[in-house]
């Protein structure tokens, strides 16, 4: 007898479920009598909710066994689905693109979303809320030195950084700033031997 391999057979459109339960959808769409064929779908669904007993208690579970079949049976099977499926041309639709933002940052290491932010809190007016912003921006500025380049993570790169972001609109000096993150249990020294020993272990882990 001639062996058939499974590169030879028909491409299985949900290769979870195995080719038994494709020959099964195939023979079902075969049958002619709509009373029977509706019968052997829900047995079907019966059998793909058996595989994954997990995802029981998964909302729209059986809703997606459903949509599943409908795709399995290539949209071809004509019976009277218990939930609305979703149809060829929109399982088909390709999604739209993700408008990435595109903008140049400044500086990539605090990242687009700190830079808006310190552009708006530069238009605040003074007072205590605007200093409290100010302290955990500064913070956070400096914990992303911390970790992208401990060497030059200073309170004078973070006071020039700031100056630089708002065209001079913040200025903080490096005694204000070094008030504000003397809490910081995290010293240049210790993020320098902790970002070398990552490094190794790295190393080590692609050799192995």
């Amino acid at each position: 007898m001639k062996l058939q391999y499974n590169t030879q057979r028909k491409r299985l459109p949900m290769p979870e479920y195995g080719r038994s339960i494709q020959n099964l959808v195939d023979y079902t769409v075969s049958i002619e009598d709509r009373a029977k064929r509706q019968r052997c779908a829900e047995a079907i669904i019966q059998l793909m909710g058996n595989m994954f007993p997990q995802w029981r208690d998964v909302p729209d579970f059986n809703h997606k066994l459903w949509d599943h079949l409908a795709l399995m049976s290539d949209y071809k099977l004509d019976i009277d689905y218990p939930v609305e499926i979703v149809r060829a041309e929109k399982a088909n639709e390709r999604p739209r693109m993700l408008d990435y933002h595109k903008a140049p940052i400044h500086y990539r290491h605090y990242g687009s979303l700190l830079e808006k932010f310190i552009k708006v809190l530069a238009t605040y007016p003074e007072g205590k809320n605007k200093d409290q912003l100010l302290t955990l921006v500064a913070n956070h500025m400096k914990r992303s030195m911390l970790q992208w380049n401990p060497t030059v993570a200073t309170d004078k790169k973070v006071v020039a950084d700031l100056r630089d972001m708002t065209d001079g609109a913040i200025v903080l000096t490096e005694n204000e700033l070094a008030a504000q993150t003397a809490h910081m249990k995290v010293q240049p020294e210790k993020a320098a031997r902790s970002n070398s020993s990552s490094k190794k272990s790295k190393a080590k882990n692609r050799k192995k």
